[in-house]
């Protein structure tokens, strides 16, 4: 019989593991697979370590965990889940149970149709019900940004709830590199994606550990890890900037030799410095653009 991996990154959720561990098991029936749970505590401070402990005893071993020393943050927990799943299909999900696990014998049923090719099964709200609305305007200008920016599509409400089949998952896995933007990596990778959409769902314990500016930030190191925008960005704007200072000195010569100089050195100083900064810029695109190059080679 196959098996299936359930990863689940936990970091102070020790108020949703039991309800998400409960939910789960009364669905699995409803899948013709083992199912193995990979939870990734990601540093708590609470009694999330304990519980996971408690389940592994209680579950004969169905359910494992890894601890990390600190909070790395859900990237690092998602790729360290994915290492430890061994399943012939893996699926990502929060524990939060904003994922809803009753897509979950959907997923498996889409990815074992014999009618399909699909490799993955990925989900995506169309809703943010319940959200500020101030971070869901946000959300979608990011969105906006990152697909017209970069050649690598990330669909509009895409979550990290997905199945993968074990092909998919080893392709994942090595991309390894140290800031990860998952979203972009499952895109990236390029497989035969099935898409299902859903409405949000709240939290079913617990507060989110999502702020504004984790989520800001969040969004910059997706949107640069995905886009070479600011690298063209930065040799267009220094050669504007080499092109400006050289107009400028050949004007600041001539009106020197007619008129004479009433700011002796100034203008001609701003203009080296204007030279000198256009072509560091230039420097550091070319430069950023040959690295760029060289990694994909």
């Amino acid at each position: 019989m196959e098996l299936l991996s359930i990863v689940v990154p936990c970091f102070n959720e020790e108020a949703t593991i039991p309800i998400f561990y409960d939910t789960v098991e009364k669905i699995k029936g409803q899948i013709d697979a083992e199912v193995e749970y990979c939870f990734v505590d990601d540093g708590s401070k609470d009694n999330t370590l304990a519980i996971l402990r408690d389940l592994n005893k209680k579950s004969g071993g169905v359910v494992r965990y890894i601890s990390f020393s600190r909070n790395f943050g859900k990237e690092a927990a998602l790729y360290a889940g994915l290492q430890m799943a061994k399943g012939n299909y893996v699926v990502t999900m929060d524990v939060d149970l904003q994922d809803p696990p009753s897509l979950l014998p959907e997923m498996w049923q889409i990815l074992h149709n014999s009618d399909t090719d699909y490799d993955c099964v990925a989900t995506r709200r169309t809703t943010r019900k319940g959200e500020p609305q101030i971070r869901s305007f946000f959300a979608r200008l990011f969105y906006k940004i990152i697909n017209e920016l970069s050649d690598t599509e990330i669909v509009d409400g895409a979550r990290d709830y997905r199945m993968m089949s074990r092909q998919m998952v080893d392709a994942v896995i090595q991309d390894s590199e140290y800031n990860r933007f998952s979203k972009g990596i499952f895109s990236w990778v390029g497989f035969h994606t099935k898409w299902l959409a859903y409405e949000n769902v709240e939290r079913s314990a617990g507060e989110t550990k999502w702020s504004f500016w984790k989520l800001f930030k969040y969004s910059i190191e997706g949107i640069l890890a995905y886009t070479t925008v600011p690298l063209y960005l930065s040799s267009v704007m220094g050669i504007l900037m080499c092109g400006v200072s050289f107009i400028a000195l050949v004007f600041i010569v001539i009106r020197a030799l007619l008129y004479g100089d009433p700011a002796a050195g100034w203008p001609s100083l701003v203009c080296i410095i204007t030279l000198l900064g256009g072509l560091i810029l230039l420097a550091l695109g070319i430069m950023g653009l040959y690295i760029l190059d060289s990694q994909n080679t």
